[in-house]
């Protein structure tokens, strides 16, 4: 391990050790003071996250890191994580919260800013000290949150290293990291994350995302139109889970287009899709970062299109599900995918063939009226979150209308190569010891295990 990196690690467990034993209250107030700090200083965060990125919007970024940071305390507010969190005399059994240690955070240069307020409060609320690696280009902002979070540690007289960046980050640095801290929660591109659970500490992860949503017959056109525009152009489609392909009813294609329309989409024409599959793919597999997060104006520039003034967002057309046609994918631009289907086993199908593809486990959605269509879609879809009725990238993540736990670490499950499906929050971020204590025996009874089997099998 480099002399850097044994620094910041000694300085995190000295930090760590001084609040091992806080009690809750005092917990809750650097918790607290951490946040608002933080908070209130967003509007220069995201200022300094577009300057530094050149990717998103301003405005986006700015509500972002607010609502983040809020939604992240309201769902901590009153939560346990000191001592007893949970005694039930019924099964013998207490249960005691107790600190990971270090834990090391990577974060990506899509969402750089409120990542971090992100992983860091409910690492604080677990009493744990964590160590950012953002991504280089990304840096500036990294050190800037950080520096907003370490005044909040200072105005309660908590140890400022609880909060530490590497301030010339490299992939190096952040392997020497994750090799040497207790856990690494890991947000960004895939080869990060594998990294991650390569390293020998234990780790949560992401997959990747593609959302795919279907627009049913008895779906509101009009509602479902706008909140697929707010969630495919918020921040510039900067999040893993902006909507990526549309699976429409074909009954109600058209008026859903036209609608999509309203909301400033412009579908491209044959001629323009191959343009922007160029310039998307330049090699026909890996997408041009150069597009990435970029304005809908720019994007059509750099494809050679010309588009109509008041354009929110691109369509192109759904061709063939397959890796011959890269619009399957994920983009992270204001680029959406447009499919038809017949009836609504066709559309589970795209569902799960589009994703297979791309983005296993990550999420799916679906405007609709029906309770069966919602039903059917969860039993079959391998998605770890489907969002109903929603805007997709302001609903999976947390959203105040909505009980998903406020993060920006969405889980994949097995699917997607991860331990869990859940979105990494606050109960992530602590260790909990079992206390069994003896109860009156509850021994099963083999007639009520077995009598099923036996009277149709025997014994």
């Amino acid at each position: 391990m480099s002399e850097y990196i044994d620094g910041l690690l000694q300085k995190a467990r000295a930090a760590q050790e001084q609040i091992e034993f806080w009690s809750q209250e005092q917990v809750d107030m650097m918790v607290a003071a951490v946040g608002w700090e933080t908070y209130k200083r967003a509007d220069e965060i995201a200022r300094l996250a577009i300057d530094e990125t050149k990717m998103g919007v301003y405005e986006h970024k700015l509500l972002k890191h607010q609502k983040k940071t809020l939604g992240v305390l309201r769902d901590m507010q009153g939560v346990k994580t000191v001592g007893v969190i949970e005694d039930d005399p019924a099964k013998g059994l207490i249960k005691i919260a107790k600190p990971i240690g270090v834990i090391g955070a990577l974060t990506p240069v899509t969402n750089c800013e409120a990542t971090l307020p992100a992983k860091a409060l409910p690492a604080l609320k677990g009493r744990n000290a964590i160590i950012y690696a953002p991504h280089p280009k990304a840096k500036k902002t990294a050190m800037l949150v950080c520096e907003s979070m370490r005044k909040g540690l200072q105005k309660i007289g908590a140890p400022l290293d609880l909060i530490q960046v590497i301030e010339e980050p490299s992939i190096e640095k952040a392997q020497e990291l994750m090799a040497a801290v207790d856990l690494v929660v890991a947000t960004g591109g895939g080869a990060m994350v594998k990294a991650a659970y390569s390293s020998g500490t234990p780790a949560y992860g992401v997959g990747a995302g593609n959302a795919v949503v279907i627009v049913d017959e008895t779906a509101n056109l009009a509602e479902a139109a706008e909140k697929i525009f707010q969630g495919k152009t918020f921040d510039n489609a900067t999040s893993c889970s902006s909507e990526n392909s549309l699976v429409i009813q074909s009954s109600i294609y058209d008026q859903m287009v036209k609608e999509l329309e309203k909301q400033g989409g412009y579908f491209c024409s044959d001629e323009e899709r191959a343009k922007l599959k160029t310039l998307m793919w330049p090699d026909g597999v890996h997408l041009n970062g150069a597009i990435v997060a970029q304005p809908v104006d720019k994007l059509a520039s750099m494809a050679g299109m010309k588009i109509p003034k008041g354009t929110t967002f691109l369509m192109v057309e759904g061709t063939q599900v397959g890796r011959d046609d890269p619009f399957c994918k994920e983009k992270l631009s204001l680029v959406l995918t447009i499919w038809q289907y017949e009836q609504f086993e066709d559309a589970v199908k795209m569902v799960e063939d589009i994703t297979a593809l791309n983005g296993s486990g990550h999420s799916c959605g679906i405007h609709t009226s029906s309770e069966a269509h919602i039903l059917q879609l969860g039993m079959r879809a391998k998605a770890s979150r489907i969002m109903v009725n929603q805007a997709h990238s302001y609903g999976n993540s947390g959203n105040y209308n909505n009980g998903m736990p406020f993060t920006l670490t969405l889980g994949c499950g097995t699917w997607g190569g991860n331990i869990t499906t859940e979105n990494i929050h606050w109960k992530h971020y602590f260790n909990t010891t079992w206390i069994s204590k003896p109860i009156p025996p509850v021994v099963p009874d083999e007639e009520d295990i077995f009598a099923e089997y036996w009277q149709k099998f025997g014994k």
